[in-house]
């Protein structure tokens, strides 16, 4: 396996705050030529550290003003029942991220609205469509203070 030195971490440093930074400005900010560094950008696509490129997006001039993070319950807990609860939560576009928790609660879940009225079309008729679901607890987000992609390099 593949592991970065130092000059690939600052590469993926860079790269995280701005995927189009050109090869040349990253050559000239890690000091080596266009060549090497254009080579260690194609390794650490090919080992995986590098999985894609996005652009973000501003959710609020997209009109996606309300998020929720909501707590799932499960009534049962079976391989077959987890897996069909991840392919169904997976294909709700309102669900942009989904995570299996420990505690009191099975998963959490992100989902992004347009207000409190299309939050309660979500709950009423997509994630009540989904099987197995035993509760759903809401927090709603009233103030966003640190929203970041990058991981910590």
């Amino acid at each position: 396996m593949y592991i970065p030195d130092s000059i690939d971490l600052l590469l993926l440093k860079q790269l995280q705050k701005n995927a189009r930074i050109t090869i040349k400005e990253l050559a000239n900010i890690i000091n080596l030529s266009n060549t090497p560094v254009h080579e260690r950008v194609k390794k650490l696509e090919k080992n995986g550290y590098i999985t894609k490129h996005v652009a973000l997006l501003d959710r609020n001039l997209l009109g996606k003003k309300l998020i929720v993070f909501c707590n799932i319950k499960l009534k049962e807990h079976t391989m077959e029942i987890g897996k069909q609860f991840v392919k169904d939560i997976t294909s709700l576009k309102q669900v942009t991220e989904c995570y299996n928790i420990s505690g009191d609660f099975d998963f959490l879940l992100k989902v992004m609205v347009n207000d409190m009225e299309a939050y309660q079309d979500f709950v009423l008729n997509h994630l009540g469509s989904v099987k197995n679901v035993g509760s759903a607890h809401s927090t709603f987000v009233m103030g966003e203070i640190k929203n970041t992609t990058e991981i910590p390099i």
